[in-house]
């Protein structure tokens, strides 16, 4: 399946999910997409509620089925809880990381960036948006790249980063600096449905 390019604000609305993690895609509309969207929604079954926390997480970090599915044959493989290594795994990704230190409003524009070869990770270029990022790597913007608008209009709406980032705007490099506990990823996910997903 291909990656989906489509509205975003119309699949945080079928997922009842703010997929840009701002709430800004459910305030104006909190109700499912197209013209039955304010009737009553059908009970869905337990399969259904895997299924869609498991979309709901794949289109946050736009990722592929395939590439989903691979994150999390990964996730298994590592010692821990299986929920919480996916996700430490999909916030490991370069676009995601990359996203979070405020170089793009967008996991998308993130994607972009790394895609067009704008983003160093320990001094060389890659252009990968899948490369999982260890603890303690430098992530910085090419030398030809600093004065790209994208990423100073971005910088400048940037209020706050998570705490597992460190960005710095002057220099324009930061560091990634260990992988999130839990308690500091979004609280709407529940990783254990996407878990039973895969096992069942």
């Amino acid at each position: 399946m291909a990656r989906y390019t489509g509205p975003v604000y119309k699949k945080a609305r079928r997922y009842e999910f703010s997929v840009l993690e701002n709430g800004k895609e459910l305030a104006r509309r909190p109700y499912a997409p197209g013209i039955h969207g304010t009737s009553r929604r059908k009970k869905s079954s337990e399969y259904g509620i895997q299924l869609s926390e498991k979309n709901k997480v794949r289109y946050m970090y736009g990722l592929t089925e395939k590439q989903f599915a691979r994150t999390f044959e990964k996730a298994a493989k590592m010692k821990g809880i299986t929920g919480e290594n996916l996700l430490k795994l999909l916030e490991s990704r370069l676009d995601n990381v990359v996203y979070r230190m405020g170089l793009a409003q967008t996991r998308r524009g993130a994607r972009q960036l790394v895609n067009h070869g704008h983003i160093l990770v320990d001094g060389s270029s890659v252009d990968i948006p899948s490369y999982i990022v260890k603890p303690g790597s430098i992530i910085s913007v090419k030398e030809k790249s600093l004065n790209h608008p994208a990423m100073k209009q971005s910088l400048e709406n940037t209020l706050n980063r998570v705490a597992y980032v460190d960005f710095d705007s002057k220099k324009m490099s930061g560091k990634f600096i260990r992988l999130p506990e839990r308690s500091e990823l979004n609280a709407d996910i529940n990783e254990s449905l996407i878990v039973e997903y895969y096992n069942r």
